[in-house]
């Protein structure tokens, strides 16, 4: 009787360390959730209690539904399973085993779906290694693995949904900064005197594009126009344009440089930036009102339209490649026109004439041309109001798929 009583006090005993085992662990397991400990700090907490006595458990796949089924631990388990196909689900729930691409196979003694709000979002697979007889203390502690697993599984979807929305609002954040670097860089006034009538558009596809134009007079006598296209969005393309604005208005405003001279070391200055990572396509023009001459240098961009009073058409297209696409450019060839009076120019980047019509057709600057054409007279503003026009008609339903700049000068 009396060891009777003894093996059932020890039995009692046994239960109430396993008791306290289990709510220390929910309680360790508590305190790393509220701690807002990382994924991995929650992952190895989860296995330590898992492996500890009186648990013990040997061998374990954990798979996490997020975009696919991925493996977010695994111990005790020789092969690999980087993630679940949807055509093991039913495997893992009814067979509790798996195989992998090799054909090697793993057993486990349970297969459980975890769910939340009656959806499963998890998948734990419990096994021995050793068959040392008896009831198998997964079959014992089934209920905690199970619970335990949900806890930690919930957890770890509440952590990740923070992590994505702190990241996402970095993201918005990044945005606006880029958004308002954008809109430092693009002038809020272009002339319109005896000399020139200047007038701009700028649309961006998202909410920080990668296009740039200036008006930029030098000194009585000169004027610079020019239109760039960074490739890239976002804060770092801001970033660089921010930089190259900067460097080519110091140029401008502080050197007296040849326009070649100036192409060479602009690449530079965008290769030690970039590391050959984004490039940057460039029109620019230097007008003098004297000579009447407008002298340019195409770097990749565009080719912007000139048209005379007469309505003759040539296409400023003579340069180079685009500034950050070699370490040294070896050709810049340069050009000129005379310009008359009434003639104008029309910058613009790739954005505009790219655009498709509902038959896959490209605007393309000959419907630019003649757009130029038929309203040649209108002042700027009505001009580029009238372009715009023009191609969203043409558009029609299609959208735009790319930032869209367009810069008209008339001179007089």
């Amino acid at each position: 009787m009396a060891k009777s009583t003894g093996k059932s006090q020890d039995r009692l005993k046994r239960r109430l360390e396993v008791k306290d085992f289990k709510l220390m662990s929910l309680k360790t397991i508590a305190e790393a959730i509220n701690s807002n400990q990382k994924v991995e700090d929650l992952l190895q907490t989860y296995k330590q209690t898992l492996m500890d006595p009186p648990l013990s458990i040997e061998k374990l796949l954990l798979f996490e539904k997020q975009r696919s089924w991925e493996n977010i631990m695994q111990f005790g388990v020789e092969a690999t399973f980087p993630m679940l196909e949807e055509g093991d689900l039913v495997k893992v729930e009814s067979s509790k085993f798996l195989r992998t691409n090799e054909g090697v196979k793993e057993t486990f003694e349970v297969s459980l779906p975890v769910k939340h709000d009656d959806q499963v979002i998890a998948y734990v697979m419990v096994g021995d290694i050793k068959d040392e007889g008896g009831v198998s203390p997964i079959i014992k502690h089934l209920n905690f693995i199970e619970t335990l697993t949900n806890i930690i599984i919930v957890a770890i979807k509440n952590r990740r949904f923070v992590e994505d929305s702190l990241r996402q609002e970095r993201v918005r954040k990044e945005l606006e900064l880029a958004a308002e670097m954008q809109a430092m860089l693009i002038p809020n006034e272009l002339p319109s005197n005896e000399f020139f009538d200047v007038s701009a558009i700028y649309r961006p596809h998202a909410q920080v594009g990668g296009d740039y134009y200036d008006f930029i007079p030098i000194n009585e006598k000169e004027v610079m126009l020019c239109m760039a296209d960074v490739s890239g969005k976002g804060v770092s393309a801001a970033f660089l344009m921010s930089n190259f604005q900067a460097y080519l208005m110091a140029i401008f405003r502080f050197q007296n440089m040849a326009l070649n001279d100036i192409v060479h070391e602009l690449n530079e200055r965008v290769v030690k930036s970039t590391q050959g990572e984004k490039f940057i396509t460039f029109f620019f023009g230097v007008y003098n009102k004297e000579t009447r001459m407008l002298k340019y240098i195409n770097c990749a961009q565009n080719p912007p339209l000139f048209m005379d009073s007469q309505g003759e058409v040539v296409w400023l297209d003579k340069g180079c490649v685009g500034l950050g696409m070699l370490d040294e450019i070896p050709v810049v060839e340069s050009g000129e026109v005379k310009v008359d009076e009434g003639s104008v120019v029309i910058c613009y980047t790739d954005g505009l004439t790219e655009v498709e019509n509902e038959d896959l057709e490209q605007y393309g600057s000959h419907r630019l041309s003649e757009a130029v054409k038929n309203n040649f007279h209108a002042p700027t503003a009505a001009l580029n109001q009238l372009i715009i026009k023009e191609l969203n008609s043409f558009r029609g339903t299609m959208p735009f798929v790319d930032d869209t700049a367009l810069l008209s000068c008339r001179f007089h």
